[in-house]
């Protein structure tokens, strides 16, 4: 189903692994030990009434329903390569500063909710659930759409449509599910524009976090995937199904190559590729080629030879990277360089 999210796993990323593990445990062992769930419900009132602030911590952490165990952790697996890019200083900065403002959310959220409708909100769904529903801000923001295939012709599904049905199931599992998915995406959308500076407020500080270098990450860290071989113009299909296996991890990697190519743009700076430099093989495969012997009847028409140059671009494919940020003058030349292959120009675009 993550087919995309690619093939290395939880290398790289001890924070999402430690939470998928620990968390998922303690919901198993709650469901054989269900005499112990009074200890980990989300109650609203034991914690405003009763000054139950523990609550807080136990309620807000593990799930007692093992459907919202499971969808969380599909989205915490599919998200774990925030942690890999960012590194997991700061993605557990971003876990623990939407943690702490979705707790505030909820209770403002509930409040209003029984001053609209005058309905008291009691008790809400158990787990770390806002804080995953946060992370949708940044996949929204930060990853690209990438069309995959199409349904009745006029339905796009694209890389990023599997992540958004798994978030929706998980949205309509509880009756009161909608208020922590809204509080997640207010609390992610602060802290991810650093509004009244939370990034410096709500953060891991340095010596935690050289603790769970020591301590933790040795546990809980995944071993080195095997080397992939590299990429280059002679790739072969096991290449490329590798390629489509990690395409969300160059996602990341082509957000940031369009904010470059933006700001170079500001400067009045030429930035268009040549590709006839670097690929004239490419480029000029006809001149390559040992000259035929001309055919009797070509006299008498004239000179249909075309030029690679001005050789046709399938719109579709031009429309496809498009989409994923590139130029389309770029994107014309790309195509025309790696003879209409969009995986290869896609690569050209990427290391270029």
């Amino acid at each position: 189903m993550f087919t995309t999210t690619g093939s290395r796993g939880l290398y790289k990323a001890p924070l999402s692994k430690g939470l998928l593990l620990v968390l998922n445990g303690l919901t198993v062992m709650l469901t054989l030990l269900p005499q112990y769930q009074e200890l980990f419900m989300y109650n609203l009132q034991a914690v405003t009434q009763q000054h139950q602030v523990w609550r807080l911590l136990c309620g807000r952490l593990v799930c007692l329903d093992v459907k919202d165990s499971f969808c969380s952790s599909l989205l915490i697996y599919n998200f774990r390569i925030f942690e890999r890019r960012f590194g997991t200083r700061k993605f557990a900065s971003f876990l623990l500063g939407t943690w702490c403002l979705s707790a505030l959310m909820d209770f403002l959220l509930a409040q209003a909710f029984q001053f609209l409708f005058d309905y008291e909100v009691e008790e809400l769904p158990a787990g770390l659930l806002a804080p995953v529903f946060s992370l949708f801000v940044p996949f929204y923001r930060l990853i690209p759409r990438m069309p995959v295939t199409q349904v009745l012709g006029h339905i796009h599904i694209t890389n990023k449509s599997l992540v958004y049905i798994v978030g929706l199931q998980l949205l309509t599992s509880s009756p009161f599910m909608w208020l922590l998915a809204l509080s997640g995406l207010i609390s992610g959308g602060l802290y991810h524009s650093n509004v009244l500076w939370l990034q410096k407020l709500l953060f891991v500080p340095a010596w935690v976090s050289c603790i769970g270098r020591y301590i933790l990450e040795p546990v809980f860290s995944s071993s080195q995937p095997s080397s992939e071989t590299p990429l280059g113009m002679g790739a072969t299909l096991d290449i490329q199904r590798q390629q489509r296996m990690d395409m969300l991890d160059q996602q990341l990697l082509l957000a940031q190559y369009n904010e470059s190519r933006r700001n170079a743009r500001q400067q009045q700076q030429s930035g268009l590729l040549q590709w006839t430099r670097l690929f004239p093989s490419l480029r000029h495969r006809g001149q390559n080629r040992p000259p035929m012997q001309p055919r009797p009847q070509a006299q008498s028409h004239p000179s249909t030879q075309p030029l690679l140059d001005n050789s046709p671009v399938a719109e579709e494919q031009v429309a496809r990277l498009v989409e994923m940020g590139f130029s389309r003058i770029d994107a014309l030349e790309a195509l025309r360089a790696s003879n209409n292959d969009i995986n290869m120009a896609t690569n050209f675009l990427l290391q270029h």
